[in-house]
């Protein structure tokens, strides 16, 4: 680190010098513009490069040797560290299969849309800026998708609905997509100061929205599995224990929920605490109800309602998750305060 001494030139502008080697290295001259970016910590970061705010991040790549399932995931990564402009190439020529998947992944990520399809270049673009992108309203629109779908899947595996259980398994898809956007805008956020601007938020409240995100995705995937089990013609659960999944469900949710309104709507801590306390409780109870399956006599039924039993204890978990990074947000916020 090196320090400069302010100076004040003209009586009303305040100059500081650049360290020689710096400006050197960055191909700083006389007549060059800087980009300069206030923090609200107080610190003040200097960017050598030219305006990046309109330049569109490309990327070319070769996946001749690529199988379906390596483009899809290959797709959702160039998404994810938040390209503008994709082509995938192919020499030899992309077949129907491929271009399919591309198509159908294309589908699951909100932005990005087919540009072009030739016989050897697919050209994927994004039309979503960050200036129309809300996260906190992307997260909490993720949080009601989440816990309906999980409330839906407890109730559909209870009452043996396969319709409603269909419709669980459709909706993984949206937040799926949901989760997808976050990720993008938070990725983009850590390395372009313009990403930044554009959202509105600081990194560390993108962070804390990011991995409360990360949560309700899980707890989603977790919504999809107990649907299925209404789809599973050899599922089946023991006798009297449907009213117990229901009311485990809508503890594990309730945590969530607390937690959630903490970072997401600015309820107090107290939720926050309460929340964990209400985890530990929960974990207990279904901890004793799973030991209870041991001594069952039909270990098809015990089977699946541990399966359940799971699934409850890791949505309150995941929900205990987000409790902890509300009560760090919270934390946060009162040390910036002072």
């Amino acid at each position: 680190m090196e320090t400069r001494k302010v100076q004040l030139s003209g009586g009303t502008t305040y100059t500081v010098s650049l360290p020689k080697s710096w400006a050197t290295e960055n191909g700083i001259d006389a007549g060059s513009v800087l980009s300069l970016h206030p923090n609200g910590d107080g610190s003040l970061l200097v960017e050598a490069s030219a305006d990046r705010s309109r330049k569109r991040r490309t990327a070319t790549v070769d996946v001749s040797t690529s199988g379906e399932n390596a483009v899809e995931q290959r797709v959702h990564a160039l998404h994810a560290v938040g390209f503008d402009e994709v082509a995938l190439v192919d020499q030899s020529g992309h077949d129907v299969d491929r271009r399919k998947t591309v198509e159908q992944t294309v589908e699951e990520l909100s932005g990005f849309e087919l540009l072009e399809v030739t016989d050897t270049r697919i050209r994927l673009t994004n039309l979503i800026d960050a200036e129309n992108v809300e996260v906190r309203k992307s997260a909490l629109r993720l949080r009601l998708v989440t816990l309906a779908m999980h409330r839906d899947a407890v109730t559909a595996v209870v009452n043996d609905d396969e319709a409603l259980a269909e419709r669980v398994v459709d909706r993984d898809a949206e937040a799926d997509k949901l989760f997808a956007m976050v990720t993008r805008h938070f990725r983009r956020a850590l390395t372009d100061l313009h990403e930044v601007e554009k959202l509105d938020q600081g990194r560390d409240d993108l962070f804390e929205y990011y991995y409360a995100c990360r949560q309700f995705e899980r707890i989603a995937d977790h919504a999809e599995k107990i649907a299925r089990f209404a789809l599973d013609p050899d599922a089946g659960l023991p006798a009297d224990f449907g009213d117990r999944i229901v009311s485990l469900g809508n503890d594990a949710r309730q945590i969530v929920d607390h937690a959630a309104d903490v970072i997401l709507a600015d309820a107090g801590i107290e939720a926050a605490h309460l929340a964990l306390e209400h985890r530990d409780e929960l974990v207990t109870e279904i901890e004793a109800l799973d030991r209870d399956l041991y001594d069952h006599g039909v270990p098809g039924e015990a089977h699946t309602a541990g399966l359940l039993l799971d699934s409850l204890r890791r949505t309150a978990e995941y929900g205990a998750n987000v409790a902890n990074i509300s009560i760090q947000q919270v934390s946060r916020s009162e040390i910036d305060d002072r």
